[in-house]
């Protein structure tokens, strides 16, 4: 927390990551600097956050401690991949589907939703569960995933089976078929908690296939499909899962990470809010009381950024407490009033500081992040330092 000597200016810098550039610690760090070049006086407090996507288990081994255990695990096409799980005193295990079922994990060309699959992540939930824990919080976000945690339930005792008792192909196109499941969830007592960056439903205009298949390839045609292939995933989940509730396809969270989280709630488990969690984790509140300013920001801030995203937390805290925000961005296309209405004072993009996107801007910012938000936190401290 903020060391007892007062200094000239209290600044809070709780950036997410700066997806496909920096982790979120990078990103604090580099502002950091750049205000100690031109303040260092000042008295700078540094909490990175996560919403739940890429970079959840970082900020969290930063903030609660605990062990970080390496876990084997696949890509979501079933290539070898690096995953871990974060251990901690209390019995609890944080892992991030990203690892296991990231966008990231695969080229432009390989993205395909009807065929991906959450296989791996059902190796790093199995892992937490046979290491002991009790409660197991499993990040969600940035997904390439389509299959509403379908290849997730196999590595934990369940596989989804066809009319004809056959076991489904993984992906989320094969889920039109399913008719039945074989076996039992091998949770071990634990209770799963979804650790989500939205609230949209599994099914229908806002749900997972229609708000997040494009950006993980799917055209209009296969959007539909796996829209019909999750209604029918939702009802056997309903019908053979005893603590699957009722209305499984319409419940907020459920169309997380390509639907992770509907199959999270039909274990029994509960979605949470990503952001919430890691603020609490962090004790983001009690910065937030004492801090003069807050500097925050992700890699782009767009409209998807005021709903449920970390930005859009530490700007309605900032905002409730009479305290300015500046939001930094590789990229800004939030008009200022929608964006002002959220609590944000002033936002800065790296695309703009590098000089537009007909000056390179773009590859600069996506080359360059650490310069660029050095500089930002210099002029920051040319701006607002007593």
């Amino acid at each position: 927390m903020w060391p007892a000597t007062l200094l000239r200016m209290r600044v809070l810098l709780c950036p997410d990551k700066f997806a496909g550039t920096l982790p979120a610690p990078d990103v604090a760090a580099a502002v950091a600097d750049g205000w100690r070049d031109v303040a260092p006086g000042d008295d700078l407090l540094a909490r990175p956050l996560a919403d739940g996507g890429p970079g959840f288990v970082d900020v969290l081994a930063g903030a609660l401690g605990g062990r970080r255990v390496p876990v084997p695990t696949v890509d979501p096409l079933g290539r070898p991949a690096a995953g871990e799980i974060l251990l901690t005193d209390d019995g609890t295990a944080y892992l991030e589907s990203a690892q296991a079922c990231g966008l990231h994990l695969l080229t432009a060309a390989e993205r395909d939703p009807k065929a991906t699959t959450s296989y791996g992540l059902g190796l790093l939930v199995a892992a937490a569960v046979e290491a002991g824990a009790r409660t197991v919080v499993v990040g969600l976000g940035g997904s390439a995933t389509n299959d509403g945690g379908a290849g997730m339930l196999v590595p934990l005792g369940v596989t989804p089976l066809d009319g004809a008792g056959r076991a489904l192909p993984y992906g989320g196109a094969a889920l039109a078929e399913v008719a039945a499941l074989d076996g039992e969830p091998r949770l071990r007592g634990a209770t799963l908690v979804a650790a989500t960056d939205v609230d949209n439903p599994l099914l229908g205009l806002h749900g997972a296939s229609s708000v997040f298949g494009p950006q993980k390839g799917a055209d209009r045609a296969d959007v539909l499909l796996l829209d019909a292939a999750l209604t029918r995933w939702a009802e056997v989940l309903t019908e053979r899962l005893p603590g699957c509730p009722s209305g499984l396809g319409a419940l907020p969270g459920g169309g997380a990470a390509g639907g992770l989280g509907a199959v999270v709630l039909a274990l029994g488990g509960r979605c949470e809010s990503g952001i919430g969690l890691v603020t609490r984790a962090v004790g983001l509140d009690a910065a937030l009381d004492a801090a003069d300013l807050v500097i925050t920001g992700e890699g782009s801030f767009d409209h998807q950024s005021l709903r449920g995203k970390v930005v859009a937390g530490v700007a309605g805290a900032a905002r409730d407490r009479g305290v300015p925000c500046v939001v930094l961005a590789g990229r800004v296309s939030t008009g200022r009033r929608e964006a002002a209405a959220a609590g944000v004072t002033e936002t800065y993009s790296l695309v703009e500081h590098f000089g537009g996107e007909e000056h390179g801007g773009v590859d600069a910012a996506m080359t360059r992040p650490a310069e660029g938000l050095r500089a930002l936190g210099a002029r920051l401290a040319r701006q607002w330092s007593r």
